[in-house]
């Protein structure tokens, strides 16, 4: 009985045995078989992803800045190029400690405070595995000793990259602008902006181009071990370069204008083809080395650019809004004339005018006597204007002013261009809530009292005066930025001012007695060779008024009078007088009269551009409607 039960039990007891080891056995297999499927959706399914992973880890992707696009001049000179640059970066996530590392790198080249607060920002709102510039413009020396000291300077490296070169220095700044680093406003979380070396455009054709001339960025697939070492350069895509950029400055004649004006305490000097609006100089002195903001500008040097009383970072050409004095009476005269005013009226100068309790003056004291139109702009006779503003009223002179480019930008291819002030009877309303006053005309008539122009305007105005009344706009680019050529531009592409032949006939007959005739303002700055005849118009424009009692003592020479209250010297001028192609403004601040300071500066720029053109087989030929005028 007991040896059955024995059984029944040991019977039992392995059929539970079997039972937990079959159960054992199926979870072995179910665990084996989700183990087996894990694999096999890591290994198969998963494959590119964690392949993907991996090659992550064994290589960087480095982006590579694309090489900056060129600036040339019309005859293909160089005017911003990219040279090589030696600097110092770091990667914050490879130091221990970015201050440490600093602290053992100012031990081997120098690290301002500046510059150490500037890189401790950097590296706060950068990502921390992206370089940061410490110092760049390295010396062969400098490389050297950071080569050597390598291990112990953990997350520093050698980086060769470019900067920007402006081979004319300060003659060029004012048109090319420079590039600096972007500034935090300007990121916008594309990665390119954020590498060390990248500068955008901050001013001049550098900014308003900047895109183009940008390029595409490239990369570089660089393999590295655990450490995260370079070990090789798997590939490489160099990316796009930037466009180049054509200019219609002409590089010989800027940097002959602006070592003229350097003479001076504060000038500018716009030359222009007058035919289809090619700018071929534009120079504004004093001026300031792009090169230092290219490569950071300190804090003293900078201060010292905003300080300086003569503006050195103001283009003086384009956003300089000065009284243009007697420049501006052809403009009046066009008007008088298209008001039915005779050009053979003549007006007596006793050397001023009465109006009311007020006594409006000539430049010359004694009076010029009885003189007509022509008369009244070769010897400058502001009693004849003051005549005939009397008559015009504000309104006609401003239409007329407008038509020839004055009072409004002109939409040059450079940032900060002003548009100066062409006053009308409405405009003075607007602005002070008062009426017009008849002496208003008076002095409005000879270019002062509100009327502002910048010398951009006013080469402008001279351009459209002797191409024959052409509307004429200036322009920096040859090109395109693309590369497409513009069609070479004429006058005649241009819609005309509306201003009868006969009269622009008149004013180029005044203009030429300016300077060739004896009792023209400017005859003393003649050019003698009749070949390179030129013709203008000379500007005296005073900054404050001159009281009764300095006319009855007499007036201080110049020299005696503080720099900031003596009179701005004007002229502006064509050349050949008889087949008119280059139109030129100069003014110098506070520097005279204009027929003493600014005139001699136009006769030089207009002699050297004749002989650059003959020197190039490029002498202009009369254009057919002005040869047939005569001039």
């Amino acid at each position: 009985m007991n040896r059955l039960m024995n059984r029944d039990r040991d019977a039992l007891r392995s059929k539970m045995f079997s039972r937990r080891l079959a159960l054992l056995a199926g979870g072995k297999l179910a665990l084996f078989g989700v183990l087996v499927g894990r694999m096999y959706y890591l290994q198969v399914v998963e494959a590119d992803k964690y392949r993907t992973m991996a090659d992550d880890n064994r290589i960087n992707l480095r982006l590579l800045a694309p090489p900056r696009g060129r600036i040339l001049d019309r005859n293909g000179e160089v005017l911003a190029d990219n040279q090589l640059n030696y600097r110092v970066v770091v990667v914050a996530e490879q130091t221990g400690s970015v201050p440490a590392t600093l602290d053992a790198l100012a031990e081997i080249v120098s690290i301002t405070d500046n510059e150490r607060r500037r890189i401790l920002r950097e590296v706060a709102r950068k990502r921390r595995f992206l370089p940061v510039t410490v110092k760049d413009n390295l010396s062969w020396d400098d490389v050297s000793r950071i080569a050597v000291n390598a291990p112990d300077l953990p997350g520093v490296s050698i980086d060769v990259g470019s900067t920007r070169l402006y081979p004319h220095g300060e003659a060029m700044a004012h048109v090319l602008g420079y590039v600096a680093p972007p500034a935090e406003s300007d990121l916008t979380g594309d990665p390119l902006l954020e590498l060390p070396d990248f500068r955008i455009g901050r001013n001049g054709v550098e900014r308003v181009y900047d895109l183009a001339m940008r390029g595409r960025a490239g990369n570089s697939q660089i393999e590295v071990n655990a450490l995260g070492r370079p070990i090789r350069e798997l590939a490489r895509n160099e990316g796009e370069p930037g466009q180049d950029l054509t200019l219609t400055i002409d590089a010989a004649l800027q940097a002959f204008a602006a070592k003229r004006l350097a003479k001076e305490e504060s000038a500018a000097c716009v030359l222009m083809d007058c035919t289809n609006g090619d700018v071929l100089v534009l120079a504004s002195h004093p001026s300031y080395d792009p090169h230092e903001f290219a490569r950071g500008i300190s804090g003293p040097a900078w201060r010292a650019l905003l300080n300086n009383a003569k503006a050195p970072l103001t283009n003086k050409a384009v956003s300089g809004q000065y009284s243009p004095g007697s420049t501006y009476k052809m403009v009046v005269a066009l008007a008088a004339l298209e008001a039915g005013i005779s050009p053979d009226m003549r007006v007596f100068c006793p050397g001023h005018m009465e109006l009311g309790d007020n006594k409006f003056h000539c430049w010359k004291r004694g009076g010029h006597g009885a003189v007509d139109m022509i008369d009244g702009i070769m010897q400058s006779c502001d009693v004849y204007f003051y005549e005939i503003g009397r008559r015009l009223g504000p309104d006609r002179m401003a239409d007329m002013a407008k038509r020839f480019g004055l009072g409004q930008t002109l939409a040059l291819d450079l940032p900060g261009e002003r548009g100066g002030i062409i006053p009308t009877r409405a405009w003075k309303q607007a602005r002070t809530g008062k009426g017009w006053a008849t002496g208003e005309s008076l002095v409005a008539s000879i270019g002062q009292g509100y009327v502002l122009t910048t010398p951009l305007q006013l080469a402008t105005m001279t351009a459209r005066m002797v191409n024959g009344g052409y509307a004429v706009v200036p322009h920096l680019t040859r090109d395109h930025i693309h590369g497409r050529r513009i069609a070479e531009r004429t006058a005649s592409a241009f819609p005309p001012v509306g201003v009868s032949q006969a009269h622009l006939a008149i004013m180029l007959r005044a203009m030429r007695g300016v300077v060739n005739d004896p009792r023209g303002t400017a005859f003393r700055q003649r050019i003698v060779d009749g070949i390179w005849t030129y013709g203008g118009k000379t500007g005296t424009s005073q900054v404050r008024r001159i009281t009764e009692e300095e006319r009855r003592v007499g007036l201080r020479k110049p020299d005696q009078v503080p720099w900031r209250e003596r009179d701005h010297a004007l002229f502006v001028g064509y050349a050949p007088v008889d087949a008119p192609r280059y139109a030129l403004a100069v003014i110098v601040e506070h520097g005279g009269g204009g027929s003493s300071v600014a005139a001699p500066i136009a006769r030089e720029v207009l002699a050297e551009t004749m002989r650059l053109e003959r020197e190039r087989g490029r002498a202009p030929a009369p254009p057919a409607r002005l040869a047939e005028r005569g001039g």
